[in-house]
């Protein structure tokens, strides 16, 4: 299987390149979610976004394309692509830009117009604000998620519309009623009844069909904006700053989880709820039209019913949040369990455990249990008012009509409205407690939106196509957040181009620190970190990666095959490559041997497999994009001798020309290195040539245990 080529991706990079903003593919597709490994036209105008382009998909004849529009991508036939990038004057031929056959070609119109799909993608470079213009720009945007409900706005406009027909067709009943008792029973005029009824049948006919209408309008929109809001927040979470991630990954799953009621809010019943409101003015004017001084009635009432439902809110929204929080801690031991369930066996921790989940469940209980009767209260005051009203417009009707100034079926048309007038505020009160549980979920994930992103949109890095492997800390200084003491004081090194050095030490000595600084995954407190004498944040933390083999010492393999794991950061190369890092990393010698291959399923976290396998894995991902550096942190601390001595013979062939950073404990692999630093309370305590250092060691001249 050859390389998957991606036509429209490879467009974008060369665009990238033509207004000296490069960015690399990787950079470009990082995240996306690729259809057949590659970019489809929707996901082009999310990557050109990264590359500081706005774009817009059209459907138009090539002769209707203005030369002003030029350059523009076009679709061809076959999922092709090429860049139209200026018109000959004089010959009228196309001259375009198909980057993976190298340059521009000359090509004419008719040839062009055979190969066109009829879909093109204008490009356009978006002008650049200072860092001060483009954080008042961001605020007009609006917020991340008040502007992407804006984004169907003309959706509920057409809600409204609907909402202010289906009101109006509610005075049809009641206007009914009023003339049936009021003029036909008495005059026992049974032609104006069933004219009055057919009427009657025909608005009904519309009504039904708009509020169909009107909830497929709602739920629309509400689709719309979960399926935008969802990729947003989990691309956010890709996007964030290893280290502003927060501490528990169990509350954090939870609360982004609670999006769920975001949603419900936004429902149907929900909208129309809020939409009716408004419409009371209405109805509480034909009561005053129909029954004058009954208006007053359901005047006393909406008020009485907003007052009560203030009255509980500080209370329920002290009840939801904690219901909130709790839940989350919740989530949390679940979560802890579930991914430690050998861990929780093996050291008799379920008894802790079980009362930690206890202490939850029953904190839950308590203030759910609070939060459900103050919203029930609201809901049943609600409705007891609405009776009430119900019962004093019928008794002060009956002294009117005692005095001549109201009919029979004014008054009954004046209960019937009275309960339109009510019925929003007993719906609205009713989702008070969905209210505050959507305004504590929003909050919390409005604070996950604004965590710092790893890759600032404002910042252009330097593009590095390659990395030679060079690699410098000068007295970087690194404390992790939240802690009292540093990892790292004054830490300072050089690796050369293709160096092989071991880091050794003390448990806790910064080994595994400077592994995070050199991927990025921190950013040093003080000091700088060069990688080909350029600084750690003037690369793009994708390029940089893209460059970097890693084997961390805790290996993580997502639940999918071998195959699966292994092209995980790359799953466009060919099967050549893929055979080529398993035999390197010894996965060959356990898959060849199972009838399903490298169609192996791994299981959740790669418990299906023993720890070396999982580490000869681990291996084979870091090696498969042939980085230029490669940090091992024991990577063999699994293996039995045999695939240890395999492995490390195959590292010693493959790493030629490579930088090594290896950290271990065994004497068998520093055979790989021909340098050793040694570290001691984030200090740089030795550095050196393997032997001589060695030697320090055995004289005892370094207090090290290895």
């Amino acid at each position: 299987m050859d390389v998957v080529q991606d036509p429209l991706l490879n467009c974008l990079v060369h665009l990238s390149q033509q207004n000296h903003r490069p960015m690399s593919a990787d950079v470009l597709k990082d995240g996306l979610p690729l259809v057949n490994y590659k970019l489809t036209p929707k996901l082009f105008v999310r990557a050109a976004k990264r590359a500081g382009f706005s774009s817009r998909i059209v459907k138009r004849d090539l002769s209707d394309l203005s030369l002003l529009t030029l350059p523009v991508v076009l679709l061809l036939n076959n999922d092709q692509a090429c860049i139209l990038q200026e018109v000959d004057k004089e010959t009228g031929d196309a001259i375009i830009i198909q980057p993976e056959s190298g340059g521009a070609h000359q090509l004419s119109m008719v040839d062009l117009k055979n190969e066109y799909s009829g879909c093109a993608i204008f490009v356009r470079l978006e002008y650049r604000f200072t860092e001060r213009v483009s954080r008042v720009l961001d605020q007009q945007e609006g917020h991340w998620f008040w502007g992407t409900i804006w984004r169907s706005a003309k959706i509920y406009r057409d809600v409204l519309v609907a909402s202010f027909l289906i009101n109006l067709f509610v005075l049809a009943n009641p206007l009914f009623v009023m003339n049936v008792y009021d003029r036909v029973v008495p005059n026992n005029a049974i032609e104006t009844l069933w004219v009055l009824g057919i009427g009657v049948f025909v608005v009904y006919m519309f009504d039904f069909g708009l509020k169909m209408l009107r909830a497929y309008f709602i739920e629309l929109a509400g689709k719309k904006t979960d399926i935008l809001l969802s990729s947003m927040l989990f691309e956010k979470v890709m996007s964030l700053q290893y280290g502003s991630m927060p501490r528990s990954v169990g509350a954090f799953s939870n609360n982004l989880r609670e999006f769920e009621s975001i949603r419900v809010f936004l429902s149907s019943s929900t909208n129309a709820a809020l939409i009716d409101l408004p419409f009371s003015v209405i109805f509480l004017i034909v009561i005053a039209m129909l029954g004058g001084p009954l208006v007053i009635v359901p005047l006393i009432g909406v008020p009485v019913i907003i007052i009560y439902s203030l009255f509980i809110t500080g209370k329920l929204k002290v009840a939801v949040e904690k219901t909130f929080a709790s839940s989350a801690q919740k989530n949390a031991t679940l979560v802890e369990c579930l991914t430690a369930m050998e861990t929780v066996k093996t050291q008799r921790a379920s008894s802790a455990l079980q009362l930690r989940w206890e202490q939850a469940v029953g904190y839950i209980a308590k203030w759910g249990l609070q939060a459900k009767m103050l919203s029930g209260s609201v809901m049943n005051f609600a409705g007891f008012v609405t009776q009430m009203c119900s019962v004093s417009l019928v008794i002060y009707g009956v002294y009117l009509i005692a005095e001549r100034e109201l009919s029979m079926g004014a008054l009954i048309a004046c209960v019937m409205l009275s309960g339109r007038v009510l019925q929003p505020m007993s719906q609205v009160a009713g989702l008070v407690t969905n209210f505050h549980q959507s305004r504590t979920a929003l909050e919390t994930l409005d604070n996950i939106m604004k965590l710092p992103d790893e890759r600032d949109k404002d910042r252009q890095f330097v593009h590095r196509p390659e990395l030679k492997g060079k690699v410098e800390f000068k007295n970087v200084f690194f404390k992790y957040p939240g802690a009292e003491q540093a990892s790292l004081e004054k830490v300072s090194f050089t690796l050369k181009p293709g160096e092989k050095v071991a880091l050794i030490g003390r448990i806790g000595s910064g080994k595994t620190t400077i592994e995070k600084l050199m991927m990025a995954l921190y950013k040093p407190d003080e000091g700088s970190i060069r990688l080909d004498d350029i600084d750690l944040n003037q690369i793009d933390p994708v390029d940089l990666r893209r460059h970097i083999g890693y084997v961390p010492q805790d290996i993580m393999l997502f639940d999918g095959t071998v195959r699966d794991n292994i092209v995980m950061g790359s799953p466009e190369v060919g099967d050549d490559v893929l055979l080529e890092v398993a035999e390197l990393a010894g996965v060959g010698q356990f898959v060849n041997r199972h009838p399903l291959g490298f169609d192996l399923p791994v299981g959740e976290r790669g418990a299906a497999l023993s720890g070396g396998q999982r580490q000869a894995v681990a291996i084979a991902r870091a090696l498969i994009h042939k980085p230029a550096i490669l940090i091992l942190d024991e990577p063999t601390n699994s293996m039995d001798n045999a695939s240890e001595e395999y492995i490390r013979k195959q590292l010693e062939s493959y790493g030629e020309g490579r930088t090594l950073m290896l950290v271990t404990h065994k004497m068998s692999l520093l055979s790989l290195v021909d340098r050793i630093i040694v570290m001691d309370g984030g200090l740089v305590v030795a550095d050196g040539p393997k032997a001589v250092v060695l030697d320090a060691l055995k004289q005892g001249r370094l207090h090290i245990q290895r």
